[in-house]
């Protein structure tokens, strides 16, 4: 039965700057290196400034009794910047935050804001039905509603052949 409790997730949300290479070992090293050059006053390597760097917005997908619902934030970004589509059973997310025209570097304390392309395939439960689904938009939040319908449990007894056997210890006359 469909309860209000959130779906396992597969992917991790990234912080403003961080990348994932997908393996923790890997994430760590990078996070190390990033550490290392910050100490000795080097500049980032060369694909940690690009504007075109991917970041990924953070989620929430739950179960409702008749439908799911996936809710992902991304502030500051319009609906023609964002596509959707299901494709082999997943719910594929991406589009592109992109940076203003302008760049002064001036004035500048920090910045976190993160810009650049981004791209979420993330596993439909069963029972979805992609093919009635809804996206809504507001306040920098994207509402996915896809209906849910019971996935009945098939069960059918299933006889085994051969000769009957008797039962242990017990002898035809």
């Amino acid at each position: 039965m469909a309860t209000n409790k959130p779906v396992k997730v597969e992917s991790t949300p990234l912080t403003p700057f961080e990348r994932s290479f997908g393996f923790p070992m890997l994430d760590r090293l990078s996070r190390e290196f990033d550490t290392l050059f910050d100490r000795f006053g080097f500049e980032k390597p060369f694909f940690e400034r690009t504007p075109a760097a991917m970041w990924t917005p953070t989620m929430e997908m739950v179960t409702k009794p008749n439908e799911l619902l996936v809710k992902v934030d991304v502030p500051g970004m319009k609906k023609e910047e964002i596509t959707l589509e299901v494709a082999e059973d997943h719910l594929v997310i991406r589009g592109e935050r992109k940076h203003e025209a302008e760049e002064k570097k001036e004035g500048y304390v920090r910045t976190e804001r993160t810009y650049g392309t981004f791209y979420r395939a993330v596993p439909l439960p069963e029972g979805v039905n992609p093919e009635l689904a809804k996206a809504t938009m507001h306040d920098g939040v994207l509402e996915i509603t896809m209906p849910m319908v019971k996935v009945e449990e098939k069960k059918k007894k299933i006889e085994i052949a051969g000769p009957v056997t008797e039962p242990a210890g017990t002898k035809a006359a």
